[in-house]
């Protein structure tokens, strides 16, 4: 593990995290084109597939996870649970909090929508060659490592 911060005085290090950068942000935009349903909101899909992940959460603990303040969270779940994508039932330990969790209609949109990106991200793929191929298959899990730090 490093320790310290690479040195981005270095060339190679400033290029190869620039290059990075770039890259993840094009990819990243073009895949928030392949969604199933357009009615919801890049921030809304993602509090979809925390909850997919990491299973039942009070808004506190979703507005941690997903980097946004709390009372954005809590407007967050009012949408979700009007569009009837997410339910709020008592905490079991604290009832003056709420625990969260996805109905089976956001599970069965959550996995059209990432049939939809994979199935997009395969074809784009299928353009590399096989050892352009070896190297992502290689970094995905460094890749997925990067983005839960």
């Amino acid at each position: 593990m490093l320790t310290t911060m690479p040195e981005l005085s270095n060339g190679d290090d400033a290029d190869a995290v620039n290059a990075l950068r770039s890259a993840v942000m094009r990819l990243s935009r073009r895949l928030k084109h392949q969604r199933v349903d357009e009615s919801l909101s890049p921030t809304e899909m993602s509090v979809l597939g925390t909850l997919a992940r990491c299973g039942r959460a009070t808004p506190g603990e979703l507005a941690r996870k997903e980097h946004v303040q709390p009372p954005s969270m809590t407007r967050i779940v009012a949408m979700l649970e009007a569009k009837g994508l997410v339910r709020l039932e008592a905490h079991p330990d604290d009832r003056r909090q709420k625990v969260v969790t996805q109905t089976e209609q956001a599970e069965a949109m959550l996995e059209e929508s990432r049939r939809k990106r994979n199935a997009w991200l395969a074809e784009l793929a299928s353009g590399l060659d096989e050892d352009e191929w070896a190297k992502v298959r290689a970094a995905a899990p460094v890749l997925e490592k990067l983005a839960q730090l």
